[in-house]
């Protein structure tokens, strides 16, 4: 009888620390998936409101842009083409189209678009422009607070680091920060 406790108490033992360690790697390789395709970003400013506020943190998805491209109305982050900072702001315009922005609207190949998440008149207009390619028009929210494309240009593909999808900070402020579909255009 005591052989078969022995045997018992070993065999258990083995097990556990076998099912230990594929825990621990499971768990490893969950937070580095997590890490590898999502990101902290926090807020600064006013320029994205009334979508997203200073001083809120943001959860962005890196991994959005890896098979696909940004599509009018996503709101992205990205390092600021000329500074190397982060900023978040709305995609206006997408590669090869053209783009004018005057005080009451926002014209895409001569056509207004759509924009109920916008917040005041477009301050600074911007002339009819054409983007490049592998290029965004980018714009914040709040468009008369907004440092974006109309200051500094068109924003290159490689500057962008990933898609905004949840205010997380402060918990009282948490939602999903949705872009806007236009459909086919």
């Amino acid at each position: 009888m005591m052989k078969n406790i022995h045997i018992r108490q070993v065999f258990a033992r083995k097990f556990t620390r076998r099912g230990f360690l594929i825990s621990l790697l499971v768990a490893l390789l969950f937070l580095l998936a997590i890490f590898t395709t999502l990101g902290s970003f926090p807020l600064e400013g006013s320029s994205m409101e009334p979508t997203a506020h200073d001083g809120q943190s943001v959860i962005k998805i890196k991994a959005a842009y890896w098979f696909g491209d940004p599509q009018r109305g996503d709101v992205i982050t990205f390092k600021h083409p000329i500074e190397h900072y982060g900023l978040i702001k709305r995609v206006i315009a997408l590669p090869g189209e053209w783009v004018e922005v005057t005080s009451d609207y926002v014209y895409i190949n001569d056509k207004p678009l759509e924009e109920p998440y916008t917040n005041g008149k477009n301050h600074p207009v911007y002339p009819l422009t054409q983007v490049p390619e592998n290029s965004y028009f980018v714009m914040g929210d709040n468009r008369s607070h907004s440092t974006d494309s109309r200051e500094w240009g068109v924003l290159p593909r490689e500057n962008i680091t990933g898609r905004a999808w949840l205010v997380y900070w402060p918990l009282s402020d948490w939602h999903l920060i949705s872009g806007y579909s236009y459909g086919q255009d």
